[in-house]
């Protein structure tokens, strides 16, 4: 942890534009509301760089945007030395979470690196988030809908176990 009042979060997809700023301005927007935006620094990033510098997918922006949410984060990449800086990286997919495992070389301490849907209520044994990019709109209210029943329940494990 990087202090005994403050973690740091990482929520992570494959190129940073769609699922993982949901996440973050989902998880920030909560915050807000309980204010606690000061407590937990949420970021995310992608396994892939391909979209480095450019801002959430228009659709998902538009998503959220509709629920009162912003999406002011920029697509960045994950590096290795990331596990360094977040106490907490959670994994929109397995296959993503299989990209950050090979990122880690077997390093990452354990219940560092976690699925994002573990904390989701409904997973239902389905723990990745589909990535609504090539589909229609209602993947990414689909998405929505996911992302925000997830963060409260990822909220409280966070309080118990990281504050």
């Amino acid at each position: 942890m990087t202090s005994d009042t403050t973690a740091t979060i990482c929520f992570v997809c494959l190129g940073n534009i769609c699922r993982s700023p949901l996440a973050e301005g989902v998880f920030q927007h909560l915050l807000k509301e309980q204010g606690m935006e000061d407590r937990i620094i949420v970021h995310s990033a992608g396994t892939g760089g391909w979209h480095v510098g450019a801002r959430p997918d228009e659709r998902m922006q538009s998503t959220a945007n509709s629920y009162g949410i912003q999406l002011l984060s920029t697509a960045e990449q994950f590096q290795p030395s990331d596990f360094k800086r977040f106490d907490l990286v959670l994994a929109m997919d397995q296959t993503n979470k299989e990209s950050l495992d090979y990122m880690g070389s077997g390093n990452v301490p354990k219940g560092k690196l976690k699925m994002f849907r573990e904390f989701d209520p409904a997973h239902n044994g389905d723990f990745d988030v589909p990535d609504p990019y090539y589909g229609g709109g209602k993947g990414f209210e689909t998405v929505f809908d996911i992302v925000n029943r997830t963060c409260p329940p990822l909220l409280d494990f966070i309080k118990r176990e990281l504050l």
